[in-house]
């Protein structure tokens, strides 16, 4: 299938889409929108991997959110949703220090987490789809995520890929990332937030991926409503003008950038 816009990391899986799922799944055809449904545990990977597998226009990512560290990572059930032919990516799995008192623990937690699925990502060929918050005023969560990712670069080499999902770093962050051949991808927080057009205009277009993250972060059109994948149009049209660039060029970029991250081409 020929995709017009392509949603990197979308929740379309979850409850929040149980009564108009369909509907907005045709919507999203007959505009050509591909979309990645991203699991954060193994009951809602396995939701993503079964929607793909009806779909042609979505595709699942399977794992464990790193505040998801009271249940057990099962290594053979992720293993199995990792294999399938229609899971593209690895997680959403990182570190989350947002509001939480003793961050100190949760890292001693949440880094065996994101461990075992920077091996699996390995093992499957599959790029992992990264989630970093950090704590309040500060970029910690993003700096332990640079050290382990170049701690594993050093053990399995280019075959660590992935996208730093809904990138709310700096420039400094951006370039950490860059490096390490990993895109990062934003959301629709662009178009009424300006906190991120100097990183957004730092890294090279062949690195920016788009998406929603639905069903959170709607646009500025429709603030304060459900978010869904259709709104990856805003996010493409609110690059093209922070970056000073035609909206078809972005629109292509980013749609080309996904299906090589993705391995889709």
């Amino acid at each position: 299938m020929s995709f017009q816009y392509f949603d990197a990391h979308s929740h379309i899986e979850g409850d929040e889409f149980n009564e108009d799922r369909e509907e907005l799944l045709s919507k999203m055809m007959k505009e050509n929108i591909g979309t990645v449904a991203v699991g954060v545990d193994e009951e809602s990977s396995e939701r993503a991997v079964a929607l793909a597998e009806k779909y042609e226009h979505v595709f699942s990512a399977v794992g464990q959110h790193p505040i998801e560290t009271n249940n057990v990572f099962d290594d053979h059930a992720f293993m199995k949703l990792a294999n399938n032919n229609r899971t593209v990516a690895i997680g959403e799995c990182g570190l989350e220090y947002f509001r939480i008192d003793n961050v100190a623990e949760a890292r001693s937690k949440q880094v065996p987490l994101f461990e075992a699925q920077i091996a699996l990502a390995v093992k499957v060929n599959k790029p992992l789809m990264i989630h970093a918050r950090p704590s309040e005023k500060s970029m910690d969560a993003y700096h332990d995520i640079i050290d382990l990712l170049k701690s594993a670069k050093r053990e399995y080499g280019d075959s660590l890929t992935g996208n730093m999902h809904f990138f709310a770093g700096g420039v400094d962050e951006a370039r950490a990332f860059l490096e390490l051949g990993f895109t990062i991808s934003y959301t629709a927080v662009i178009t009424f937030a300006r906190d991120y057009d100097e990183a957004i205009r730092f890294a090279p277009r062949d690195m920016i991926l788009s998406e929603t993250d639905s069903p959170y972060v709607a646009p500025a059109s429709r603030r304060g409503t459900r978010n869904d994948p259709l709104a990856v149009k805003d996010v493409v049209s609110a690059l093209a003008g922070i970056r000073g660039e035609s909206e078809e060029s972005m629109r292509v970029s980013t749609v080309e950038n996904a299906m090589r991250l993705f391995k889709l081409v």
